[in-house]
């Protein structure tokens, strides 16, 4: 009997305001003219948990920064486990996942206020249980993408500044130095033309889907 191939994993990481969901949106578009089955997700999902992240966010919730980290770590899990719409099992099943942020979002948002390694541990299931075939970075200037969000929304949330954003970047950077060997991770510049740069990410993860 012939094994069951495995659907592809790709994350979009970026900083607020990097250009994430209009690079998402281009590559839904191909991959539906293409007839490629997908399914695309985002976190923090839309789950009960991840609707108290969002809470915190927006200043409706008060919490501390490690009990925030946790509840992502948990958010995260049951992206990948729950029963009726879970990622690990799509993926398994032969469906390839987009994803708007994954892990390493959580590396560097949160190894801001503590060490990177108490948050690496958190997700360390999420980690073994499905790790992305491919992480997708893309690099923006923080003052660029504080002047995108700016335009865009009304309302900043919690880590949206300048100052969160460069230290966020650096802490991006430096999970990827950390952990290079045991994930696949593709640079690209952010500031380029959203066509240009969508034809740029399609020629390094095209092969993941054809």
């Amino acid at each position: 009997m012939q094994e069951q191939k495995k659907g592809s994993f790709i994350v979009f990481e970026g900083i607020d305001g990097s250009g994430k969901s209009t690079q998402i949106q281009l590559l839904k578009n191909r991959l539906a003219g293409l007839g490629v089955p997908f399914y695309s997700t985002f976190e923090p999902t839309d789950s009960p948990i991840g609707s108290l992240i969002h809470q915190i966010f927006t200043g409706r919730i008060l919490s501390d920064n490690k009990v925030v980290a946790a509840l992502f770590a948990a958010d995260r899990l049951d992206h990948l486990l729950n029963p009726t719409n879970g990622i690990y099992a799509k993926v398994m099943s032969g469906v390839s996942v987009i994803s708007d942020r994954y892990y390493f979002s959580s590396y560097a948002y949160h190894s801001v206020d503590m060490p990177m390694d108490w948050v690496v541990t958190a997700n360390s299931p999420c980690a073994q249980l499905l790790r992305a075939t491919a992480t997708v970075f893309i690099d923006v200037d923080p003052g660029d993408a504080i002047g995108r969000i700016a335009k865009t929304r009304s309302q900043l949330e919690l880590f949206e500044t300048r100052e969160r954003l460069v230290s966020v970047r650096e802490k991006y950077f430096e999970a990827f130095e950390k952990y290079r060997d045991a994930e696949n991770i593709l640079i690209v510049d952010g500031g380029k033309d959203p066509e240009v740069l969508a034809e740029e990410i399609w020629e390094k993860i095209s092969g993941y889907f054809l």
